[in-house]
């Protein structure tokens, strides 16, 4: 018996992480000797004829049918062996074919056409090993093709084939590589049963088939020493070249980014070096400019077109214009066969060639009915491109069109990423002021000051308006959903613990029993600081590996491993209901809340241009500022902050009865409480570029910031009772003449019977740093 020690090994269990080829192989010719005695009698008679005279000179050498110990002993008789193997290589086919004959699955060939030493053989005559593909990952491929083979051959089930396999060779003649898809054909091939055969189950066979490449879950039903692979394979190899090189080019141009780093542009241009089998092609990318009517170098960092770095004079402009405009008005791509002869202008033609570029094809990059780039290709050797390659070159301009056009998309986007950057998501109303302030410091730019920076942005005398929907005790909610579904989760792992306890006796089930129900007990006093994350990571990293082991070798314990993992979040990886339901209820709290906002809040920007901002915690809250210095050419009245104060209570009764009527319908039923903080003077705002946002502006100032941070959890003096309480709106004032005019606004939406009838008022227990705080509260007609 002869095994090929660098790809076959003496049985053994694969090992995922270092798969080794697992079957004994033996090289024979006897299975290719059986194929010709069953043509001996065949009804033509030329084959019966062949077949016979095989026949006669196998009978002079009864080694032929032994296991080849001995490969020399083809090369001894390869008369008889070249015979036999007219079978498989007819000699018609030696020329042009790229086949070889090996052992099963073993790496050395000792048949194979001129074609098949030439690319996949060396010296030794064993096959190279794939530059794609390592040596762990080919003899995982090879065993699990031989596994498919013994389930076919011993248990009469074929699986589909594992999928095309592509190997990347060395060129070595021009120093680049190629692509061939392989067949492994194992018609010689026979499969010799040691001992008796195993049994193979239904259940088993359907484990295998959904198993198709994983060697370890075959090793364990079919271990390998339980057979042996005796024959050769033919291995039949495709170039496939120029699908496979189409097929990168369309991923790696579909990246973004592609064409702005020069290693992945270098990438490219090798593989299209492949693709044309010219080592020393170049590649160039021109961008089109619409505006200007004319291509221009593709990026400021790589120089990607190499036409257009060489116009550095009026006169080579002029000359590449020319070019540029033959390509526009023909729409066709222009192949110079030979710069040196070509039509080109005298002063371009020097420069080309002075690149070390002889022969070139130029082609527009359309994108629709727009022209979006030019692409250039070019060889040192006069004929190395020509006409003839026009066909490749149509298959992959649309690929680098598509790219083109999404890089100036994307340059764009960045432009107004850099906007945003500097300054932030920049609201309507003060778009205006922003604009003046960069036109400003471009203008220091173009007098020569680069250190020129933003100069100030605020906007003074303006009115706050400050409003929140809260959701009440979320916290707790949400602290009680989680700790509900880690009790649950931890359970449900329990009962598979105790379960597996009644079939096996491992000490680490006890002490995983112990661990989940210690945390049971500590969840059912409550959830501390890192419970969610510490419990959810033992269960990932020591329960959960536990499970698959038990459900895999104890058939009775999966019911219950089942009942386990139908309760856990697919996407998750934990139990996420109670959260689930509870994160679902706030979503569609502030989503109704938000919704409206925005509904009504485009309603209030026609009464007087304003600045919004809104914002999702759990619950929504927004602001507003309104004032003459926000707008331009506008003139503004306190009539129209009265008309926005009366917009905004209108707006927080709504919101109030609208979460009210969704509370039925939400899968944990949660209140909302409204407040709105009213503030009678003028303030000032500044833009903050280290937080990209808006602040008030002076130390005076800064205490209307405090108090809306803080007035959420403010309770009623004398009471402890929580300010903001469910279907009422409560209004929080320092002075007693900024709550004069709430007042008409509350009787009047009494008399429409929107509010209930009554008022509150309240004196507020002092918070940090505040105090002497007043509030109305009133309720909201439901």
């Amino acid at each position: 018996m002869a095994t090929d020690s660098s790809l076959s090994a003496a049985p053994a269990v694969v090992a995922p992480a270092a798969p080794v080829f697992p079957f004994r192989t033996t090289l024979s010719l006897a299975p290719l000797v059986e194929y010709w005695q069953t043509r001996e009698q065949s009804a033509n008679a030329g084959i019966a004829l062949l077949a016979q005279a095989v026949g006669s000179q196998v009978t002079q050498a009864p080694w032929i049918l032994q296991p080849v110990a001995d490969p020399s002993l083809l090369e001894k008789h390869c008369d008889l062996v070249e015979t036999l193997m007219l079978a498989v290589f007819p000699p018609a086919s030696l020329a042009t074919d790229i086949s070889g004959a090996i052992g099963p699955f073993q790496r050395r060939s000792f048949f194979s056409t001129r074609l098949f030493r030439d690319i996949m053989l060396n010296k030794d005559g064993l096959v190279k090993q794939p530059l794609n593909i390592d040596m762990p990952a080919m003899e995982r491929q090879l065993g699990l093709m031989a596994y498919q083979l013994v389930l076919h051959r011993v248990y009469g089930t074929e699986l589909p084939a594992l999928g095309a396999i592509i190997f990347t060779v060395p060129d070595y003649k021009i120093g680049l590589y190629r692509h061939y898809s392989v067949e492994f054909d194992s018609t010689f091939v026979q499969v010799r049963v040691l001992g008796e055969a195993l049994p193979l189950s239904d259940e088993q066979r359907e484990t295998l088939l959904h198993s198709r490449h994983r060697p370890e879950v075959w090793q364990a039903i079919l271990p390998a020493e339980h057979f042996e692979l005796e024959g050769f394979n033919v291995l039949r190899l495709t170039d496939v070249t120029e699908q496979e090189i189409l097929s990168e080019l369309k991923y790696d141009l579909l990246e973004r980014d592609v064409l702005q780093t020069p290693a992945r542009f270098e990438q490219i241009q090798e593989k299209l070096r492949v693709l044309f089998a010219q080592p020393a092609l170049q590649l160039g990318i021109a961008a089109y400019d619409e505006k200007k009517k004319a291509f221009m170098d593709f990026g400021r960092k790589i120089n990607h077109s190499f036409l257009t770095k060489q116009v550095q004079t009026k006169a080579a402009d002029s000359s590449f214009r020319q070019i540029y405009h033959r390509l526009l008005n023909n729409r066709e791509p222009l192949v110079l066969k030979d710069v040196a002869n070509s039509d080109l202008p005298d002063d371009l033609r020097q420069q080309i060639m002075s690149l070390g570029i002889r022969s070139a094809i130029l082609a527009l990059l359309p994108y629709g009915n727009d022209t979006v780039g030019l692409l250039e290709l070019g060889t040192p050797d006069a004929g190395g491109l020509d006409e003839f390659d026009m066909d490749t070159v149509a298959q992959f301009v649309p690929l680098f069109a598509v790219a083109v056009k999404r890089n100036a998309e994307d340059q764009q986007t960045r432009v107004q990423a850099i906007v945003q950057q500097k300054f932030t998501a920049i609201h309507p109303t003060m778009e205006w002021r922003f604009t003046d302030a960069a036109r400003n410091l471009l203008a220091q730019f173009d007098e020569g000051n680069r250190t020129a920076e933003m100069e100030p942005i605020v906007f003074e005398d303006v009115y706050p308006l400050h409003g929140s929907c809260d959701i009440r005790g979320s916290s707790t909610v949400r602290n009680e959903a989680i700790q509900g579904d880690l009790m649950e989760h931890l359970t449900l792992a329990n009962k598979v613990l105790k379960k597996a306890s009644e079939y096996q006796q491992l000490p680490i089930l006890d002490e995983l029993k112990f661990y989940v129900t210690k945390n049971l007990k500590r969840l059912r006093e409550g959830l501390l600081s890192g419970d969610e994350a510490n419990i959810y990571d033992s269960l990932k990293r020591e329960v959960e590996p536990l499970f698959e082991y038990l459900a895999t070798h104890t058939a009775d314990l999966r019911p219950v491993i089942t009942n386990y993992w139908q309760n856990i979040d697919p996407r998750l990886g934990i139990l996420y209901k109670r959260r689930k339901d509870f994160e679902l209820s706030v979503t569609t709290l502030n989503d109704a809340v938000s919704d409206y906002l925005d509904e009504e809040e485009d309603k209030a920007q026609l009464m007087f241009p304003h600045y919004f901002q809104r914002y999702k915690t759990d619950g929504v809250e927004f602001n507003i500022y309104v004032g003459s210095t926000l707008v331009q050419d506008k003139p503004f009245d306190l009539v129209f902050l009265k008309n926005l104060r009366l917009w905004q209570l209108l707006t927080m009764v709504e919101i109030t009865r609208r979460t009210a009527a969704l509370k039925p319908t939400l899968p944990v039923p949660l209140d909302t409480t409204q407040l709105i903080l009213i503030h009678g003077q003028p303030l000032s705002i500044r833009f903050r570029q280290d937080e990209r946002q808006f602040d008030v502006d002076g130390a005076y100032n800064i205490r209307y910031e405090i108090i809306k941070k803080r007035i959420d959890k403010a309770t009623v003096q004398g009471t402890g009772e929580r300010l903001t309480q469910p279907g009422t709106i409560a209004l929080v004032y320092a002075q007693s003449r900024e709550a004069v005019e709430y007042y008409e606004y509350i009787d009047y939406l009494q008399d429409r019977g929107l509010l209930a009838p009554g008022v509150e008022e309240l004196e507020l227990e002092e918070l940090q740093g505040v105090k002497g705080l007043l509030a109305l509260r009133v309720r909201v007609q439901l």
